[in-house]
């Protein structure tokens, strides 16, 4: 094959790696509140990682989709920065707390959109509700063989032979181009990006924004993902209490402490 054409679809999330202070309970707006900075979702990280190889060994191009109400161009040039060549974003007020379904939706008329590809990649699952469901959903939307929990990924042929992560170790699984590959985080971290790279990516210029009537989505083609219910969780507070005497005396306490907990 000439060219190798690969769409990536990244979602932008709140930090995970955000600390537990930074998390509240809005349980009468029925909200999870992250007072976090927005990053790229680790496993879509992973899967650029991936994207960029096969471009580096194969020549070709990288278009990345992110998908949301209000999007951060400063956090996703970071695709750009990496080495992927186009980043689209599809941005509109209808684009906020879709389920898996409905996400997969816009995704499957923006890549219908662009047009000619030969691999979509995704992340195993996102970073934040961890559903894992979007990127096969998109697979069967667009009428495409695919393959979940890739390790390694070669193309040869007009084919994509993936190493799939199972519990036991891995299997190897070949499938015809197109195809949509869902990317493990054994394929490794994103690479290191320099400040002054960076830097130059945050001057560049526009980024293109497609909405959903630019996409052809109507209302009724998407749902929105409603919390039925939602509550502090418990308190966690710990009570430390040192056990005194001989250690028939310590056993003999420990036990009543069981017992209590029951």
């Amino acid at each position: 094959m000439t060219e190798l054409n690969i769409i990536i679809c990244v979602k932008q999330i709140p930090d995970p790696e955000a600390p537990l202070s930074d998390v509240s309970i809005d349980a009468e707006n029925l909200e999870v509140v992250v007072d976090a900075p927005q990053v790229i979702s680790p496993f879509d990280e992973n899967a650029l990682e991936a994207a960029i190889q096969l471009k580096e060994e194969l020549d070709g191009k990288v278009t990345v989709l992110s998908m949301g109400k209000k999007l951060s161009d400063s956090v996703l040039r970071k695709a750009l920065a990496a080495g992927a060549d186009e980043l689209i974003l599809l941005e509109d007020n209808g684009f906020e707390k879709l389920d898996s379904h409905s996400t997969a939706t816009v995704l499957a008329a923006a890549i219908k959109k662009i047009g000619s590809f030969d691999l979509v990649l995704a992340g195993r699952q996102a970073g934040d509700w961890d559903s894992g469901q979007v990127g096969l959903i998109l697979g069967e939307m667009l009428g495409l063989p695919c393959i979940s929990l890739a390790r390694e990924i070669t193309v040869e042929d007009g084919s994509v032979i993936v190493k799939k992560t199972v519990p036991e170790g891995y299997e190897r699984v070949k499938a015809k181009l197109p195809a949509l590959i869902t990317v493990s985080n054994e394929v490794g971290e994103l690479r290191y990006i320099s400040r002054t790279r960076m830097l130059k990516m945050m001057r560049g210029g526009d980024i293109p924004a497609w909405t959903a009537e630019e996409i052809g989505v109507s209302d009724d083609a998407i749902e929105k993902m409603n919390i039925a219910s939602l509550t502090t969780p418990p308190d966690m507070t710990r009570d430390c209490q040192f056990l005194e005497g001989s250690p028939d005396q310590q056993a003999a306490a420990l036990v009543d402490v069981f017992v209590s907990l029951r």
